[in-house]
């Protein structure tokens, strides 16, 4: 198929140096000392696309060309006593005024517009082109050229082409959505009078290769939110859009192969039996793919392949906290404004001690739970509780350059986090443990909830599982054991499979015990289940004590969707 593709590098190189020279100033770095003086201009009358030349004083300054009041191009700046303008399709017949920074000089006489009717040279145009490409026409008078339409055969109503570039002689246009496989080219353009379009039946026609996505048999089977699914056929690179019940799907696609992700819409918690449709040609046609999807909203919040870093220093490493309400990673500069503005009005006044929040119930709910990992000067990888620390946020940094007002709390001074977690990994050796672990690894968790987890506050156990050693700070030892090697080199690729039990708590923070230790199974406002998955630990080379700073951390995580309410508890 021809497509004519040499002819049109020339043509956007000719529509390159127009737009610049009608972007230009001036080359020459001189005092403007008067307002332009137009002599004469020649043709005095000229179709639209034509150039036009003017010869007069002070003319190498000009900024603004207009005809009759309306803006056209400056073709080219010759020098100070002549320039060269465009008689733009915009413009109506009148005088010419050039424009510099003294002021404007308008012409004595008048341009006069001679309207000719644009023609395309039929022996020369393409037999056809792909819908969505672009393809060159070549004829006469094109400058007037108002619009490119494409009429499909056996309609009477035709789609606008976009202009790409234009000279007097040629177009490049992009094929426009044509409802069948061959079409006729029409012009729109102004004939001194209205806008009117050249002839449909004696129109040029051309064949339009509409490529449509060809889908292979799939069956569709129950898909949560969030999840996605794999389509194969051909064309599918020509999908615009997957909608799923009407809502917009995340796609990524191939020729042959396309992945679009279940959008959360509106859809109820549990089942839901909805239709996939798949929208191309600029939405103006599409396929039902599936009238029977059933799309599963599960009792619980799953966000997968969450990647975080330690308290990195680079600009895409300053990406440290993570909120499993919100499912957002969040940047360093965002945590001040968006995560936690609660903890940076109030520092380390926003506990009266570790874990014991010193905030209202307001002020405390306004903040989503959230956690970060962090390394200290002995390397040792710890995931933590915004709140079990007033010493570490002044190492996070919300830029790369240094001084105290970057640090995190905008101080090198003391600062509590305002949510309050706890932590404790799960082990394999105990049999109930172990078969929680296998059920979040093959993502078989679809509801957290008090029947599933019963808290005992008086034996310190949440589904059974004690949580008298959960711990604020949760150390590589207990998650990762042994994986990381002497840490005296990087070690990437860590494969630590770590499934974690996550305990978030209301405003109160866990209450003390007989003993004043921190009693974890009380005051339990959601449970998750976090899936470490994989860690590069990296040394920060430039500091003698190589801490991981650089360290990045990728998990699944499992959250419960509402409050805990203890009234279902038995």
């Amino acid at each position: 198929m021809k497509k004519f593709i040499n002819s049109i590098p020339g043509l956007a190189l000719l529509a390159t140096a127009f737009f610049a020279a009608a972007c230009d100033k001036t080359s020459i770095d001189e005092v403007v000392e008067s307002a332009p003086v137009i002599h004469s201009f020649a043709p005095a009358s000229a179709p639209v696309g034509e150039a036009i030349v003017i010869t007069g004083e002070y003319l190498n300054a000009v900024t603004s060309a207009t005809i009759d009041g309306v803006e056209v191009p400056i073709v080219e700046r010759v020098s100070n006593t002549r320039i060269s303008i465009l008689a733009a399709a915009e413009a109506r017949s009148g005088r010419i005024a050039l424009t510099n920074t003294v002021g404007t000089g308008e012409s004595a006489g008048t341009f006069t517009y001679s309207y000719v009717a644009p023609q395309i040279t039929e022996a020369i145009l393409q037999s056809s082109v792909d819908m969505g490409d672009q393809m060159l026409i070549a004829g006469k008078h094109l400058g007037a050229v108002e619009a490119v339409i494409f009429t499909a055969e056996g309609y009477t109503e035709g789609n606008e082409a976009t202009i790409i570039g234009r000279t007097a002689d040629e177009l490049v246009v992009k094929c426009p959505y044509v409802e069948a496989d061959r079409a006729r080219i029409t012009l729109r353009y102004f004939d001194g009078t209205s806008h009117v379009e050249t002839a449909l039946d004696s129109a040029p026609q051309i064949a339009v290769q509409r490529y449509q996505p060809v889908f292979d048999a799939a069956t569709f089977e129950r898909t949560a939110v969030g999840r996605s699914v794999t389509l194969t056929g051909n064309y599918l690179t020509k999908v615009d859009a997957i909608l799923v019940n009407g809502f917009p799907a995340s796609i990524s696609k191939e020729m042959n192969k396309l992945t679009f992700t279940v959008p959360a819409g509106d859809f109820a918690d549990g089942e839901t039996v909805t239709s996939v449709v798949a929208s191309y040609f600029d939405g103006h046609e599409s396929i039902t793919l599936s009238d029977a999807f059933v799309v599963y909203v599960p009792f619980v919040k799953f966000w997968e392949n969450i990647r975080v870093w330690g308290h990195g220093k680079t600009a895409e490493q300053l990406a440290c906290f993570f909120s499993p309400e919100t499912g957002l990673v969040y940047p360093n500069m965002d945590w001040r404004t968006e995560l936690d503005p609660i903890a940076f009005k109030y520092q380390s006044a926003t506990c009266s001690e570790p874990q014991i929040p010193a905030v209202t119930e307001e002020e405390y709910d306004s903040v989503p739970p959230y956690f970060y990992f962090y390394s200290n000067n002995s390397s040792v990888l710890t995931v933590n509780s915004p709140a079990s620390s007033n010493n570490l946020f002044k190492n996070f940094w919300v830029a790369n350059a240094s001084g105290d007002a970057n640090r995190l709390p905008g101080s090198n001074g003391t600062c509590f986090g305002t949510s309050v977690l706890a932590f404790r990994a799960l082990k394999e050796a105990d049999a109930a443990e172990k078969e929680l672990i296998d059920k979040v690894r093959s993502g078989q968790i679809e509801n957290i909830d008090e029947q599933l987890f019963p808290i005992d506050v008086s034996a310190k156990t949440v589904g059974g599982i004690g949580v008298g050693a959960a711990k604020p700070q949760l150390k590589d030892t207990e998650w990762a054991p042994n994986l990381f090697g002497d840490k005296k080199s990087d070690v990437l690729g860590v494969k630590p499979d770590a499934v974690i039990l996550v305990l978030y708590f209301d405003y109160r923070g866990p209450e003390k015990d007989a003993g004043g230790q921190l009693n974890y199974a009380s005051h339990v406002k959601r449970i998750g289940l976090l899936h470490i998955t994989e860690v590069n630990f990296r040394i920060d080379q430039s500091n003698s004590y190589k801490p991981a700073t650089l360290s990045d951390y990728t998990f699944d995580i499992y959250w419960q969707k509402y409050d805990y309410d203890y009234s279902k508890v038995n």
